[in-house]
């Protein structure tokens, strides 16, 4: 009997599905939060009270762990509002928990309930909600208390309010007052998490370090397994924390200092700023913590470029005044850095971070404000104590020689080949590895913009005519036949091999290969190719960090002055980030279509100022490395193998099949 044909599945009006309330967390819980512990999703419960001390309305803060895997954060701040939202008509708190996009952050103008948080996304304590099995809040404000509970996301319990009585709260001494404040207790759900277990060392010291960061303010945390409680409260403030953590002994005394705009700043906003303390030291790993509103941002950012740009123009300026620089020698900013420790805690009115998780802040205006603050008060304390200075200057002079050095060895070893590097290649001045870099850029065109927009100290141009030769399959000694393969080979100083080969990467001459490409399909192309030519042929540059993609824009937006903001033009990676952009400039105010939308069709159409604005400068850019990520060498061999291999259609249509909802396409 024949089989009967397989039906296909029906792609109708009904196929399309909304992802309503929580469900998009749920959905995809590594899009919104760090998934291999919970750690991340208590956070946003702490933020938001750590947000409310900042605020100047909490002076201590508690956290338990709970022998039934809960914990609880206490604060004694204002307490989540519980009336009616004016327009949404159901209890505020209600929704603060509910709703990715609701709470009291985005409200940044005058009379707003926060003027610096750290929660800027709104997505918040939402997700600690859309990933607990249980979560339960009672909020103490004006004289009542409102409780209610969730499971899963979903209210469970209803709000229920009842007047307080007098006496005896944790917030107060004498129990005379009413208690003020919120209380969290979450049971996160083990399933969306590698690990239920939170890591108790990184708690530590994300609370230890939210006391540094809030002198005057207590922070706790009980342990109810071990009946262990600990206690922090820091009224010496950056200066004990670092003096506390540093692993060398410091060569001069600790640079510490603070600046804020007051409200006649043109360029930033009243309160924006920055407090830090540096230590320089000749031995030892260096201790860096940086703070963006409170939040950790271990992954650092354009507040830690500012710093950077800050100590490094005070230490330049300082050594050209006194004339200390030897014949020969050239600093640069990582000269001075190289043995810097520091703790920065930066106040910024909008941060921008990369990602929900907020591990990096992106705000391009925050490099200019902490520099602007860090460089004069660092080149008068400089100035008043010139023998600290020049010890200072020795530190940095020191670390430009042993890199000069470094770099002349690379050039005699690669200088006895008989290689001659490709015409259109625009080198850069510097032969350091460790500062220099090249990019590989899609076009003439583009490549003259880069060409004018770049750092020429340290930036190289290799513009590629075309899309390159799919090397898959490729045999290595046929590889030179392509002119643009064989002059990358040459630009770079590798020779190409194999995964199991020992290639000599002493001619490399470039720390960073960069694939710059254009943001759209063509340009994804490109930029596969290229990686495909890497991994196959090249792929110890890839084992040993030196390939990158770099992320130039698709869009930019031309926004009107807004407040004390001026005029800005803002740039957006891909549609998402426009959707954020526009969003933020509805809640600023700014009236629907007043601003305007540019979508670059290329590399080509952005100017030399853009190019270097959004995709060359190190301290604004986005630069991805390139690393094998879930799969081994094997793995990643096969999935390449299905995507470039000319004889794989029929796997390439099922992976597409299998995996084509996955992922935007831009057409």
């Amino acid at each position: 009997m024949a089989t009967p044909p397989k039906t296909p599945p029906a792609y109708s009006e009904g196929s399309i599905r909304v992802l309503k309330g929580l469900e998009p967390v749920k959905q995809r819980p590594g899009m919104y939060t760090r998934t291999d512990n919970p750690l991340h999703i208590i956070q946003e419960v702490l933020d938001n009270a750590a947000d409310e001390a900042l605020a100047g309305y909490g002076k201590k803060i508690k956290v338990v762990l709970h022998q039934d895997g809960s914990v609880s954060v206490e604060d004694d701040g204002r307490g989540i509002p519980f009336g009616l939202h004016p327009e949404e008509k159901a209890p505020v708190v209600e929704l603060v928990f509910t709703r990715l996009h609701a709470g009291g952050k985005f409200d940044k103008g005058s009379g707003g309930a926060y003027s610096f948080s750290g929660g800027l996304h709104g997505v918040g304590v939402s997700v600690t909600n859309a990933l607990s099995k249980r979560l339960e809040v009672t909020s103490y404000r004006e004289g009542s208390v409102a409780q209610l509970a969730f499971a899963a996301g979903d209210v469970v319990e209803k709000l229920k309010i009842r007047p307080q009585e007098l006496g005896g709260s944790a917030n107060d001494e004498g129990g005379k007052d009413r208690r003020q404040g919120t209380t969290v207790r979450a049971w996160p759900d083990p399933k969306y998490f590698e690990s239920p277990l939170l890591p108790q060392n990184e708690l530590t010291h994300l609370l230890r370090s939210k006391a540094v960061l809030m002198p005057g303010v207590t922070v706790t945390l009980v342990i109810e397994k071990t009946r262990e409680t600990q206690q922090w409260l820091y009224k010496g403030g950056l200066r004990d924390y670092l003096m506390q953590t540093l692993n060398g002994e410091p060569v001069i005394p600790l640079f510490e200092g603070a600046g804020h705009a007051d409200k006649n700043a043109d360029n930033f906003a009243e309160g924006e700023g920055a407090d830090w303390c540096v230590a320089f030291t000749e031995d030892g790993q260096p201790v860096r913590e940086s703070y963006v509103n409170l939040i950790p941002t271990s992954a650092g950012g354009t507040h830690e470029s500012g710093l950077r740009d800050g100590l490094f123009n005070a230490v330049k300026s300082f050594v050209e005044l006194h004339s200390l620089l030897p014949k020969g020698v050239k600093l640069l900013p990582e000269d001075v850095f190289a043995r810097a420790s520091y703790v920065l805690s930066a106040k910024v009115l909008d941060p921008q971070f990369q990602g929900q998780i907020k591990e990096r802040l992106n705000s391009r205006d925050a490099v200019r404000l902490v520099s602007s603050f860090v460089r004069p008060a660092l080149e008068l304390w400089l100035n008043q104590h010139v023998d600290y200075g020049r010890k200072l200057a020795e530190l940095a002079i020191k670390a430009a020689q042993t890199r000069q050095r470094a770099g002349q060895k690379v050039e005699k070893r690669k200088g006895s080949g008989v290689a001659v590097l490709p015409g259109k290649l625009t080198d850069c001045e510097s032969k350091d590895i460790a500062h220099n870099e090249v990019f590989l850029v899609e076009g003439d065109s583009a490549g003259g913009s880069a060409k004018m927009g770049r750092d020429k100290e340290s930036q190289a141009i290799l513009p590629l005519r075309g899309k390159v030769l799919n090397t898959w399959e490729v045999e290595r000694d046929r590889l030179f036949a392509n002119t643009e393969i064989h002059d990358i080979s040459v630009a770079i100083g590798v020779d190409p091999h194999g995964p199991e080969d020992t290639p000599d990467l002493s001619g490399l001459r470039y720390g960073k290969v960069c694939i710059l490409s254009d943001a759209d399909v063509d340009g994804s192309h490109i930029q596969v190719l290229l990686l495909t030519l890497f991994f196959r042929h090249f792929p110890k540059l890839i084992e040993t960090g030196h390939v990158y993609v770099a992320k130039p824009p698709l869009f930019r937006v031309d926004a009107p002055a807004r407040g004390k903001k001026p005029a800005s033009k803002v740039y957006a990676l891909d549609e998402g980030e426009l959707v954020a952009i526009l969003d933020k400039l509805r809640k600023d105010g700014v009236r629907e279509g007043a601003w305007s939308i540019s979508r670059f069709k290329g590399l080509g159409e952005m100017s030399a100022e853009q190019l270097w604005e959004t995709t060359l400068n190190p301290d604004t850019r986005r630069l991805l490395q390139v690393r094998l990520g879930r799969f081994d060498i094997t793995g990643t061999q096969g999935e390449i193998t299905k995507l470039m291999g000319k004889g794989e259609a029929a796997a390439r249509r099922e992976l597409m099949e299998l995996r084509a909802d996955d992922v935007e396409i831009d057409v």
